[in-house]
């Protein structure tokens, strides 16, 4: 049984500064958790699990500290409305050296607060093979659980840095692409065979100070009346057009 301070602790890692001071994340979902087992397991340092996890995971009992819990007791620390049948306390993954590559993209993030999208654009490049995101210290933070949820696993795959971007831009040789309202249309563009992608604010696009930094502008065509594209989606437009050219 998990006693009322366990509880408090593993709460309390839904909050930003306690992951940090902790070095720790929550990730849920017998998916997820099953795959980080899978590949990265000396990254949990708990698991909680229902029975039926266990038994359909035979690895989950080599880790060191392991717990069998009820499906109320897992609905107490969990982060979701509809708790799944695991939730591992996770270390943070290491921060490696940014090495930009002369011969891959990299995707630029400015801005992106909301959870959702940013858990969607860690998963988006992943399944076009980006390997690394730069993200203005004002996104959301990549450990929130909502952000994890959104990953899908592959906060496991894709490396996420927080850099000033216009610091961090202005120190770069390779071409400097941005999602800008009023650039180029994008299907008429021919990417070159490496760069970096920027992807600006749900509402308010890329910041001023960066926009002088790009070496294209560039705009997906609007045929209708809506203000806006959700930032998610046209960072999926964006990656396809880069990768089929």
């Amino acid at each position: 049984m998990l006693s009322k301070n366990e509880i408090k602790y593993i709460q309390s890692l839904g909050h930003k500064k306690r992951r940090d001071e902790e070095r720790l994340f929550l990730m849920e979902g017998n998916k997820m958790v099953a795959e980080l087992l899978a590949h990265y397991p000396s990254q949990i340092v708990r698991l909680y699990a229902t029975e039926t996890f266990f038994e359909q995971n035979s690895a989950a009992r080599q880790i060191q500290l392991h717990q069998v819990v009820s499906e109320d007791e897992l609905a107490r620390i969990s982060q979701l409305q509809t708790p799944n049948q695991a939730l591992a306390l996770v270390h943070y993954f290491a921060e490696a050296a940014v090495e930009l590559s002369s011969t891959e993209w990299t995707l630029a993030l400015d801005g992106i607060r909301d959870p959702g999208n940013m858990g969607t654009i860690i998963r988006l490049a992943d399944w076009f093979g980006i390997r690394t995101i730069i993200c203005s210290p004002d996104c959301a933070d990549i450990y929130n659980p909502k952000v994890v949820q959104a990953t899908m696993g592959s906060i496991m795959r894709v490396t996420a840095v927080e850099k000033e971007l216009a610091v961090f831009l202005a120190d770069q040789d390779l071409p400097v692409v941005g999602a800008v309202l009023g650039g180029k249309e994008l299907s008429s563009f021919e990417f070159p065979k490496a760069g970096i992608l920027v992807i600006g604010n749900e509402s308010n696009g890329i910041r001023e100070d960066v926009i002088p930094l790009l070496s294209d502008k560039l705009m997906i065509p609007r045929f209708g009346e809506a203000e806006s594209l959700n930032a998610a989606i046209a960072t999926s437009i964006f990656l396809w057009e880069l990768k089929r050219g």
